[in-house]
């Protein structure tokens, strides 16, 4: 049997309630049940809240010290990966993009890797060439074919 603990809630039984049900996150979900629990009395060790809720009681002890340092905010919080570092960044984006709006353009997706490569010293793959001028910023390279006299003549006439 594991030794009783001692812990002040600082929220309301009401409020953790509140939020319990409005909580969208299964993870936050179990981190303001957990409160609840010991704010109603229902649970009087750490033991018996990591067999309620299927987790280690290190992790319901890691919950409890970082709700005694930094309150119901930093339990809560979620944190998000860094993600990858970009492979183009921002100024060759931005020379690549006044290099699109010039007359001249590219002809290909292939002609801007190595337009890249040459001007910029960058290695950049041909799918995320495309992506980056298609989608993010969101240039087309094809140019309009020349049109027939007969076709110029019939778009006049209507």
């Amino acid at each position: 049997m594991s030794r009783p603990f001692k812990m002040e809630i600082a929220e309301s039984e009401e409020e953790l309630k509140k939020r319990l049900q409005t909580a969208n996150l299964v993870n936050q979900k179990e981190k303001l049940q957990m409160l609840w629990w010991i704010k109603s009395g229902q649970i009087k060790e750490q033991q018996e809240i990591g067999n309620r809720l299927a987790r280690d009681t290190s992790t319901i002890t890691r919950w409890l010290q970082k709700y005694k340092t930094g309150g119901l905010p930093s339990l809560l919080e979620i944190k998000k990966a860094p993600g990858a570092k970009r492979k183009i960044h921002p100024g060759a984006i931005a020379a690549l993009e006044s290099e699109l709006k010039t007359g001249k353009g590219f002809a290909s997706y292939g002609a801007i890797v190595e337009w890249l490569k040459l001007e910029q010293g960058l290695e950049v793959e041909y799918a995320t060439v495309y992506a980056l001028v298609r989608y993010k910023l969101g240039a087309k390279l094809k140019v309009p074919r020349p049109q027939s006299h007969k076709q110029e003549e019939k778009l006049v006439s209507d």
